[in-house]
């Protein structure tokens, strides 16, 4: 069988191109291919649960217009689906003088992004939100909100086997090939032929890219993010969430405090380089990964550019303490004993070969193929307009011999599709 297209990966994103694709075009032959035996087992399993505001982001990236559109679409995805969920809104700290002008410029920022309701606080007022929060002001974002993705991957993939699509996991891609007509992706459950592929491989999106004969211009660097959970007797500590003011330079938000969807609360992430590409642990090494990674010249380019953040990130994650004191600086009465540790996610981070940490998302169109090659955080937020650009991108030659459904749903996705642009 030959199937129209071949998705690799079963994470949120590459299951949400499946379920839009089905559902706009019911005769579209669709094949989702996970290396693991379910779905949603890496990025979209084990990060924080939030549904992002898009405060932070670039005025005018794909990041900061698609996670606001995003941020809606799922709350509605979810209460629809009754999937948990909750808009609890988010306090952003700053703790000195300085920090107050990176606030004053993030409110800015996220009015210029859409963003309604955004209050800057006094610290009496911000005590009235958390009273145990430290720092001299805040900015309140109250969009955003919390759910449970694996639970959002799991619908997602009911709803596109429903149409047809075919879910196939223990399907590790071993090689790619390609001719006039189709290409064939090699697994590890035999051979599956596609007249086009969507390249979702997250962690593996470059290297999956290169099976392929495609230059992605950049190479995935995997940083793992660590969390503690706060013991349950000091959970009062946190009503919600709290934030650190980020720092422009990285992509990354921060230690900060989390109450997830299932009632607990947790510290974190921090962003350490792991030194194999799914690295949860310390332990996790692999030699080839790691000697890919340290002989590439945009690595390198970054290391020299970032050694000193790396260094303390590093320290931060072996010791405790350390790690601690990150977050006393938005919680002053968290101690040492109050934090246990919990889980890790590893952040499939772009960096171009000028060393350059990629912020926005890339989306790369080759022959035959179209390689989803930076989609970090907030992807899960903005998982369905997300799906919905990648579908754009699928040659009319594949979509074009599938009449589009005619029901109200379908619909409703082409107007969604017409408002991306």
């Amino acid at each position: 069988m030959t199937y129209d297209i071949a998705v690799i990966g079963g994470g949120i994103v590459g299951l949400s191109f499946a379920m839009q694709a089905t559902e706009m075009f019911p005769r579209l032959r669709v094949v989702v291919l996970e290396k693991e035996s379910e779905v949603a087992r890496h990025q979209t399993g084990r990060n924080s649960g939030v549904i992002h505001s898009g405060i932070c982001y670039k005025v005018g990236s794909l990041k900061a217009r698609l996670c606001l559109s995003g941020a809606r679409e799922m709350v509605s995805f979810c209460s629809r689906n009754g999937i948990p969920h909750e808009i609890c809104g988010k306090l952003i700290v700053a703790v000195n003088s300085e920090e107050l002008a990176k606030l004053d410029e993030l409110l800015a920022r996220g009015e210029a992004n859409g963003l309604k309701g955004l209050r800057l606080l006094s610290r009496e007022a911000m005590l009235e939100i958390e009273p145990h929060a430290g720092g001299v002001r805040a900015l309140l974002v109250p969009s955003t909100g919390i759910t449970d993705y694996a639970a959002v991957t799991a619908k997602y993939a009911e709803i596109a086997t429903g149409r047809g699509a075919d879910i196939r996991t223990g399907a590790e891609v071993m090689g790619l090939s390609r001719s006039r007509d189709d290409a064939v992706v090699k697994t590890r459950r035999g051979d599956f032929c596609a007249r086009y592929v969507v390249n979702c491989a997250g962690l593996y999106s470059d290297r999956v890219a290169r099976m392929a004969g495609d230059d992605p211009g950049m190479m995935v660097v995997p940083f793992r993010g660590e969390y503690y959970n706060l013991a349950a007797a000091r959970q009062n500590l946190v009503r919600g969430l709290i934030y650190p003011v980020p720092d422009p330079r990285f992509p990354f938000l921060g230690v900060h405090f989390t109450r997830r969807i299932q009632g607990h609360v947790d510290a974190g992430p921090n962003a350490v380089l792991a030194f194999r590409r799914e690295g949860y642990r310390w332990q996790d090494f692999d030699l080839g990964e790691t000697m890919e990674l340290f002989t590439d010249p945009g690595f390198r380019a970054m290391a020299r550019k970032h050694w000193r953040n790396g260094l303390w990130e590093f320290r931060r994650s072996l010791r405790k303490r350390e790690f601690v004191r990150s977050c006393q600086r938005l919680v002053p009465a968290v101690g040492i004993e109050d934090l246990t540790p919990g889980g890790s996610g590893v952040r499939a981070q772009a960096v171009g070969t000028d060393g350059t940490l990629v912020d926005d998302f890339r989306f790369v169109a080759r022959e035959r193929f179209l390689h989803v090659l930076n989609v970090p955080s907030p992807a899960a937020t903005a998982s369905l307009p997300i799906g919905r650009e990648i579908l754009k991108m699928v040659p009319t030659e594949i979509t074009g011999g599938a009449e589009p459904d005619s029901s109200g749903q379908a619909r409703h996705l082409l107007r969604a599709v017409a408002d991306v642009k």
